[in-house]
């Protein structure tokens, strides 16, 4: 009656035409935990998880220790387990290798014969804090540092942005003054006498007259220099005035 009334529903129902308690016992161990064949192939499987138990870098100790203890909880209610000692020494043989100094210090520091695993994981959850708080006084000074190079690095970009606005600024100053004295060596006006030299010598560049004499037809004066007479007065006045 006493496993009757501790059992949740479901399993009271595996066991209710049981008449003894022995019976009942059994039937709940081969229902749970198998038959002699299932309970030895969960034990090895069990002993390869322990021997293969390995903590990676980024793992924390209360999570590696819950792993582990499953691993060796699981096994003592198999009826298969391993001594305190072993325990110990296998934990910290699973460490990552940045544990490395801290291992050897407990080794040399304390009597692992004697060490239980609670102590061992105390101890450790100590150093990692202490590991935590140094990698974030390192990884503050790493992200200033980054910082200030960032900034040194944009000023000096700036710098040589304003420089090169500079130069090109003045480069283009020059050109121009360059393109401003070509024009004026390429137009350069003719004093007022030798107009005609000037007109005439361009007349033969080119090959032809492009202007002439609007009364006599001369390529060589205008209309003004004709020394013909005007045909009428009208004309002779409207030459007057221009």
């Amino acid at each position: 009656m006493v496993i009757y009334n501790v059992l949740p529903r479901k399993e009271y129902e595996r066991i209710f035409m049981c008449n003894m308690a022995k019976e009942n016992w059994k039937t709940l161990l081969i229902t749970h935990q198998g038959n002699n064949q299932v309970k030895d192939n969960k034990i090895d499987l069990l002993v390869q998880q322990y021997e293969q138990f390995v903590i990676s870098e980024d793992e924390s100790i209360d999570s590696a220790f819950a792993r582990f203890n499953t691993i060796i909880t699981s096994l003592k209610a198999l009826d298969e387990g391993y001594s305190s000692k072993n325990y110990v020494r296998k934990f910290l043989r699973a460490l990552h290798p940045k544990w490395r100094a801290k291992v050897t210090a407990i080794e040399e520091s304390k009597d692992l014969t004697s060490l239980s695993l609670d102590e061992l994981i105390g101890n450790l959850k100590v150093h990692e804090m202490i590991i935590k708080k140094d990698s974030k006084i390192v990884k503050a000074k790493v992200e200033r540092k980054s910082l200030a190079l960032k900034a040194k690095k944009e000023s000096s970009d700036e710098e040589c942005s304003t420089s090169g606005s500079e130069d090109e600024e003045y480069a283009m100053a020059v050109r121009d003054f360059k393109k401003f004295f070509k024009r004026r060596g390429r137009f350069v006006r003719q004093p007022r006498n030798d107009k005609k030299t000037f007109q005439r010598s361009r007349d033969d560049k080119n090959g032809k007259s492009e202007r002439k004499c609007f009364r006599c037809g001369d390529p060589n004066h205008l209309i003004g220099e004709c020394p013909k007479p005007p045909r009428d007065k009208n004309q002779r006045a409207f030459i007057g005035g221009s």
